[in-house]
């Protein structure tokens, strides 16, 4: 599902006109982002936790040439599913 298709299924859903409902959307994506950049967790009920975490400062081998190489620390983005998402998408969309 392309974001055009996204879209016009939320805004199907919502009952709101296409371009409102992106609207809504880029809000929404954009107060994420926001708390992400504060290092805050972004709980959404029913579906899942985002979190920022630190990866620590590690060392890498290069398999090819056996060179070690120090790899800096880093923040990424996590995402942990609602157990009831775990369960539908193990069963194949069926409970």
């Amino acid at each position: 599902m392309n974001n055009k298709e996204f879209i016009s299924e939320l805004s199907r859903r919502v009952g709101y006109k296409t371009d409102q409902t992106q609207k809504m959307l880029l809000s929404v994506l954009n107060a994420m982002g926001d708390s992400f950049l504060e290092g805050d967790i972004v709980q959404m009920p029913n579906f899942g936790t985002f979190e920022v975490k630190k990866k620590l400062e590690r060392v890498m081998v290069n398999p090819t040439t056996g060179q070690r190489m120090l790899v800096p620390p880093k923040m990424v983005l996590g995402f942990k599913p609602h157990p009831s998402w775990k369960d539908k998408i193990k069963n194949g969309g069926t409970e």
